[in-house]
C-alpha cells in the first residue's frame, strides 16, 4: 500500500505544539535547538509558550509550523511514496523529500513569513471560507465581482469539494461573501488573517521571495512532491523550483492534489504536524483510504 505524507500550513498552529516531544525525544530537541541557533532567536519559546498573538504573526507562524512538522517527520524513520504540503507545507514536503537542506529551508520559510506580512501591511486584504457551493459558482461570483471593480477577489484554496477559500481586497471579499450567501452557501466565514494570501495582493513579496528561492539548491527528491499550483507530482528539481515560485500568487489546488495522489496509488495518507485539518480534507475528498496523523 502506497503512503503519502501531508504537511499542514498556516492556521494549524497551536501554542504548546511540540513541547512534549522536546522534553522526551532527544532528536526532536536537537533539531529545535539547531533552529533557534540558525534563526538567532528562540523560535521554540514562541512555539511552546506563545503568547497566541505572537505565534499567529506570519513571521513566526511559518517557521514554527515548518520546524514542528519537519522535526516530527525525522522521528518517524519511514520513507513515504509521495509527499505534499498545504501552502507553507510545500516547503516542509520539499525538505522532507531531500530537495532542500533543512537550514536553507528554515531561513527561506522565515523570509517568506516576513515578506508575506510585509505584503499584507502594504496591501491589506482578507480571506473567507465558503462551504456548500460548487467550485464553478464560487469562481463565477469572484470573477464577476472583480470585473465590476478595480479590486480583486479570487479563489485561493480549493480545499475539498464544496469547500473553498477566497482571497482579495477586503471590501470586495465582503461583497463576494454576500453574493455567496445569496447563492446558497451553507457557511460563509471570514478568516482571522491580515492578508489576501494566494492572490495578486502578495505581489509586493514575490520578487524578493523569488530571489530567496533562487539562492536555494534543489536536489532530486527521494519521492515525488506534489505542487499546490498544478496538483501534480514531480521528481524534477527544476519543475519543483518553478512551481514553488508560482505558489505565492496562485491558488492551492488541494482537492486536485489529493485526487491525483489517489490516482497515483496512495491509499494511506498521514498528516505530520499540528492539528488534523488535512486529515479532515482527505476524508471529505476520498473514499476507501486509510487516514492517520502524527502530531
Amino acid at each position: 500500500m502506497k503512503k503519502a505524507y501531508l504537511f499542514p500550513g498556516q492556521g494549524s498552529q497551536k501554542t504548546g505544539m511540540g513541547a512534549d516531544h522536546y522534553r522526551f525525544q532527544p532528536d526532536f530537541k536537537k533539531r529545535c535547538d539547531q533552529a533557534d541557533e540558525i534563526l538567532g532567536y528562540s523560535l521554540t519559546d514562541v512555539m511552546f509558550n506563545g503568547p497566541d498573538d505572537t505565534l499567529t504573526q506570519t513571521r513566526y507562524t511559518q517557521p514554527a509550523l515548518f520546524l514542528h512538522s519537519y522535526a516530527l517527520f525525522e522521528t518517524l524513520g519511514h520513507k513515504p511514496d509521495m509527499l505534499a504540503g498545504h501552502s507553507l507545507g510545500e516547503y516542509t514536503a520539499l525538505t522532507a523529500a531531500g530537495v532542500i537542506a533543512f537550514e536553507d529551508a528554515l531561513k527561506a520559510v522565515g523570509r517568506r513569513g516576513e515578506l508575506m506580512q510585509y505584503a499584507a501591511e502594504k496591501q491589506p486584504g482578507a480571506m473567507a471560507a465558503i462551504i456548500g457551493l460548487d467550485d464553478s459558482t464560487v469562481e463565477e461570483i469572484c470573477s464577476k465581482c472583480s470585473e465590476e471593480s478595480d479590486e480583486v477577489v479570487v479563489p485561493a484554496n480549493y480545499n475539498t469539494k464544496g469547500q473553498l477559500v477566497i482571497s482579495g481586497h477586503s471590501g470586495l471579499v465582503e461583497q463576494a461573501m454576500e453574493q455567496m450567501k445569496s447563492a446558497g452557501a451553507k457557511i460563509v466565514k471570514k478568516l482571522p488573517v491580515s492578508g489576501g494570501f494566494h492572490s495578486v495582493l502578495m505581489d509586493p513579496a514575490k520578487q524578493e521571495l523569488d530571489k530567496t528561492i533562487d539562492t536555494l539548491d534543489f536536489a532530486e527528491p527521494q519521492a515525488a512532491v506534489y505542487s499546490n499550483v498544478t496538483g501534480t507530482g514531480s521528481t524534477d528539481p527544476a519543475v519543483l523550483k518553478e512551481n514553488l515560485k508560482k505558489q505565492l500568487l496562485n491558488p492551492v489546488r488541494w482537492t486536485q492534489t489529493l485526487e491525483q495522489m489517489h490516482r497515483d496509488g496512495t491509499r494511506h495518507f498521514i498528516e505530520i504536524g499540528s492539528g488534523n485539518v488535512l486529515q479532515g480534507l482527505v476524508k471529505r475528498t476520498l473514499t476507501g483510504v486509510e487516514i492517520s496523523g502524527f502530531n
